[in-house]
C-alpha cells in the first residue's frame, strides 16, 4: 500500500484534515454529513470502517477508490 493512502482505518478526520472540503464533498456523496464545523468531537475520531458499520456511510470501497484517485492529490 502507498504511503498516505486512504484505508479503512482512515479517521474521518484525517480525510478532512487531508482533503479539506474535496473530503467533506466525499464523504457526503456517501452518505457521511460532517455538518457545519463538525461539533461532533467522537465523530472526528471515527474510522471510515466504523462509520460504514453503523450505516454512516456507504460504499465505503468506492468511497476508498474516490479518495486514492490521483485526482484528489
Amino acid at each position: 500500500m502507498p504511503e498516505g493512502e486512504f484505508t479503512p482505518q482512515t479517521k474521518v478526520r484525517e480525510v478532512l484534515n487531508r482533503l479539506g472540503d474535496r473530503g467533506g464533498q466525499l464523504l457526503l456523496e456517501h452518505g457521511y454529513d460532517v455538518g457545519e464545523g463538525f461539533v461532533d468531537i467522537l465523530s472526528q475520531y471515527q474510522t471510515l470502517q466504523h462509520a460504514a458499520e453503523t450505516e454512516r456511510l456507504r460504499d465505503l470501497a468506492g468511497l476508498l477508490s474516490r479518495l486514492n484517485s490521483p485526482n484528489n492529490a
